[in-house]
């Protein structure tokens, strides 16, 4: 017969073996988001000059999905992939630092758009945190100001996170003034580096050590890199060995963007070896992505005298709603959920990581499981809607609905209507709006029905603009 003492004892195993069940059912999560990556950016995506054989491995173990989309720019996307609610219905359709500038040169005036994630808004990171996990912000926040950091979002950890869009400098210290006018820019807890520390390394390094510290406690990592946004700034040798491999033809020209990218993907290999090493990696989604399509216009700060990247076959890039500034890579890796190696061409937005990662039901997000299981799976949902009614080197202010294979843009300066097909013709080249009216109609009903839903927020004609003689 047990004593009273070896019996409690034996109840208190069970109750540890029971608690240590119920943690390590929670699975833990890796979200690595790159800045300006483009969709092809990565080998796995047909890049030419680029080398990411990380990604490409990750690829191999995930469901790749080809056609995932986020908005034309950074805070919208971001704002939209923690909420799972679309940038325009939360009132956040530009980079929050140009939402405090006004342009009063041009043929319109830009929508309004918030400076701050509300409070009110519950991300992956609260909704995460309240079932116990341990949520950690490295990098890129770029949601609002210092009273709507992180940690007011349902972080419990910032390494890094500011209301800044972008470093200074890649390198140590990581801080400075004149690449952003005479802002004096700084990434915060980063300090104890050394001279010629790398941002996309010592980010990596934080990350690491978060995993580690999370002692058994399911873990959310939100890994937000800088990289490859500008500057664009890259280790040396890397850049050497990109420069002796270019050759004229390939889509992508840049041996300082192809190191950057190189050095993500060395990012992601230290994640996933880091998982594997500490036995964490069959209990751990890991997702990675982008926040909007590579920046195809030039870096001449840093000295560039070629376009950062190209998004072919896609057309033009950052800030446009063509495909080649919307569409991003997306993999997801969730053990015993996906198989490896697996395919989706389903269209999918940014959002649905929301309630595909909290469970919770998302406003215009929705739950990818279905495809994570089988990609050919249907999802139900009849349309994909896109905002920006503001202006960018790539566009004027423009919306766009994607229903099946066709797509249709509204510019608003002057009412244009350009409608593609993106299984027949997905470089967007032939503007099939004239020749098929009555599906251009319907589409462009839908959109407009869409924005009054949401309440999105509309650019205005400018009464003060001229024209240029």
């Amino acid at each position: 017969m047990l004593s009273h003492h070896v019996f409690l004892f034996m109840l208190a195993l069970l109750a540890a073996a029971s608690g240590f069940a119920a943690r390590s059912a929670k699975p833990n999560i890796v979200v690595i988001l790159a800045d300006d990556l483009g969709w092809a950016d990565v080998g796995c995506y047909g890049a030419d000059l680029h080398e990411t054989p990380h990604i490409d491995r990750l690829a191999k173990e995930s469901v790749r999905f080809t056609q995932a989309f986020a908005m034309s720019v950074c805070s919208p996307t971001r704002a939209m992939l923690m909420t799972g609610k679309h940038a325009a219905r939360l009132g956040m359709t530009i980079w929050i630092e140009a939402s405090l500038q006004k342009n009063t040169q041009r043929r319109m005036l830009e929508a309004e758009s918030k400076h701050d994630l509300p409070f009110t808004e519950a991300t992956i990171a609260s909704r995460l945190r309240d079932s116990g996990y341990l949520t950690a912000l490295v990098g890129k926040w770029h949601l609002g100001d210092a009273d709507h950091y992180p940690e007011t979002h349902g972080f419990d950890i910032n390494i890094g996170g500011t209301h800044w869009g972008a470093p200074n400098t890649f390198w140590w210290p990581y801080r400075g003034s004149g690449r952003f006018g005479s802002e004096y820019r700084y990434v915060p807890h980063l300090e104890f580096g050394q001279p010629g520390e790398y941002l996309t390394d010592r980010l990596t390094d934080e990350a690491l050590r978060v995993i580690d510290q999370a002692n058994g406690r399911p873990f959310f990592v939100y890994l937000a890199h800088h990289a490859p946004h500008t500057p664009i700034e890259a280790k040396k040798a890397y850049v050497e060995h990109f420069a002796s491999k270019l050759q004229p033809g390939m889509h992508h020209q840049n041996p300082v963007y192809a190191a950057m990218v190189k050095s993500l993907d060395d990012s992601v290999g230290r994640v996933l070896e880091h998982l594997r090493a500490r036995n964490l990696a069959e209990n751990t989604v890991v997702i990675f992505t982008s926040d909007n399509g590579g920046y195809v216009g030039m870096d001449r700060k840093s000295g560039q005298n070629v376009p950062v990247t190209n998004n072919a076959p896609l057309r033009s890039g950052k800030g446009s709603l063509y495909e080649g500034g919307i569409r991003v890579p997306l993999l997801v890796r969730w053990p015993g959920v996906t198989s490896a190696g697996a395919e989706c061409a389903t269209p999918v937005g940014l959002g649905d990581l929301f309630p595909t990662l909290t469970g919770a039901p998302g406003v215009d997000g929705l739950d990818l499981t279905p495809l994570l299981k089988n990609p050919a799976a249907s999802l139900g949902r009849e349309a994909l809607f896109f905002h920006y009614p503001h202006y960018y080197e790539t566009t004027t202010p423009v919306s766009a609905v994607r229903a099946g294979d066709w797509k249709l843009l509204e510019y608003f300066e002057d009412g244009r209507l350009e409608l593609y097909n993106l299984r027949n013709d997905p470089a967007e080249k032939t503007n099939l709006a004239a020749q098929e009216p009555a599906r251009t109609a319907e589409l462009r009903a839908r959109l407009e029905q869409w924005r009054g839903e949401v309440g999105a927020r509309r650019p205005a004609k400018n009464p003060a603009f001229k024209p240029k003689r």
